[in-house]
């Protein structure tokens, strides 16, 4: 069975750190491009960071530029989400995304595999 798994989300004062997990079973993770999605309360699933097949590529939605960095291990079959600096805004629902393309994208519904995310909370 494909699954998805993500890990590392927590609550975390504002300026604080967290890194996210996105962990593969069922299949190899190499063969797909990643995306890094969020959805907060009353707000619609946006695209945060996706990174393509080879790792070559990567991409940034603008109010995480610069603070949050993505990453792969393919031999751990594992996508990485590097958060630093975090807001309040940053609050959402964090959810990783498998896409059956070399190239990654904002797109979610280009996407075929989810996971069932893991709670992120920016709070003093």
């Amino acid at each position: 069975q494909l699954q998805l798994v993500e890990s590392g989300g927590g609550l975390v004062q504002p300026g604080g750190s967290l890194r996210l997990s996105c962990a593969a079973s069922g299949f190899t993770l190499d063969s797909y491009s990643i995306g890094w999605f969020r959805q907060a309360p009353g707000k619609e699933r946006e695209g945060v960071s996706c990174i393509s097949r080879g790792g070559a590529s990567t991409n940034y939605e603008d109010s995480v530029k610069g603070r949050f960095t993505i990453s792969r291990d393919n031999a751990k079959n594992t996508v990485y989400l590097q958060m630093n600096s975090l807001k309040p805004e940053d609050t959402a629902v964090y959810y990783c995304a498998a896409r059956d393309n070399y190239y990654c994208s904002g797109y979610s519904a280009s996407y075929g595999y989810w996971g069932r995310g893991t709670q992120v909370t920016v709070s003093s």
